[in-house]
């Protein structure tokens, strides 16, 4: 036997539970992963509180890294003793081990440790299509990141300022604009105090921004869209604050004819290739030192109720890890 979170209905944070589990032996194309790290990320509340339905009973957690134990027949691309990461559906990263699908992990690089990879396969992934793929930055950029101090935010400050882009983003009190600066955000704004589009005209000489990417939602969509230059792109890829409002064409419209969408993750990197070349990417980066992960906050495990309700209170920054 061995330990996993587990709920069997969607609530706060008490409806997690540490269990014994039956993992089992791998089978066709499977293997067996003794975990050493696991990543926290704002999907796993999504799942929690059911604004993302799973079935239930269930499990949470999308990304881990360790050492495969066990390799289950017709699976030829890892053997035992492996190091590897992934981030995978459906939810049940929060283990001690795990079963899963050979095809769902890649190898982690000498350079790269297990609690770095698990605090950086989501929000990493994640960083490397918006930067790379769904608005590519370009030397010479202006772009907006809100919550620029979270995860995900302190990767694309980074990664955007190596590309050559100059990086304004929003932060909610003065201690994250400090800690946005020193990774790479030439301009935070503290939104409490300061109206971020005004901000951002100023920066900008009024012309605006090509991309605003918005991981809060509802609570700053519109005065997102006004932060936008004609023809920029708004690029919605969480929802911290809640759910986007109904939305009319016509706002894209008046505003400069605008783009708008909503990309996941496994859609970037639904082919085994795509998957492979973007971890090799962000492996890259990480190796090169261009980018560093920023693991702020680390929980066992079985206290990842802590680590949620910190979550939800925006008291984190960075990227935390539960070790099991």
């Amino acid at each position: 036997m061995t330990k996993a979170i587990r709920f069997d209905k969607t609530g706060g944070p008490e409806v997690m539970k540490w269990v014994d589990v039956e993992v089992g032996e791998p089978g066709n194309g499977e293997i067996r992963i003794r975990q050493h790290a696991v990543g926290l990320n704002y999907i796993d509340v999504y799942f929690r509180t059911g604004l993302y339905p799973l079935p239930l009973p269930g499990g949470l957690g999308m990304e881990a890294a360790g050492e495969v134990v066990a390799v289950g027949p017709g699976v030829t691309d890892v053997k035992t003793g492996d190091r590897v990461a992934y981030v995978a559906r459906p939810p049940g990263a929060y283990a001690q081990e795990r079963v899963l699908p050979a095809a769902q992990v890649v190898k982690l690089p000498d350079a790269i440790g297990y609690e770095e990879a698990a605090s950086v396969m989501l929000q990493g992934l994640t960083a490397q299509y918006l930067l790379r793929r769904t608005y590519p930055v370009k030397p010479g950029d202006t772009i907006l990141i809100q919550a620029a101090a979270g995860g995900v935010g302190l990767l694309v400050c980074q990664w955007a300022k190596a590309l050559g882009a100059t990086v304004i983003g929003t932060v909610g009190s003065d201690e994250k604009a400090e800690i946005a600066k020193a990774h790479g955000c030439d301009h935070p704004i503290v939104y409490t105090r300061e109206n971020f589009t005004k901000r951002v005209r100023e920066i900008t000489n009024g012309a605006g921004v090509p991309v605003v990417y918005d991981s809060i939602g509802k609570d700053t969509f519109t005065a997102s869209l006004d932060c936008l230059a004609p023809l920029g792109m708004f690029v919605s890829f969480g929802n911290a604050s809640g759910p986007l409002p109904p939305i009319d064409s016509s706002e894209f419209a008046g505003r400069g004819s605008l783009f708008f969408t909503r990309p996941t993750l496994f859609t970037y990197m639904g082919k085994r290739s795509d998957y492979e070349a973007m971890a090799a990417d962000l492996f890259g980066v990480l190796a090169s030192g261009k980018v560093k992960t920023s693991i702020n906050q680390r929980h066992a495990l079985a206290d990842v109720g802590k680590a949620h309700e910190d979550l939800e209170a925006r008291r984190t920054t960075g990227s935390t890890v539960l070790l099991p």
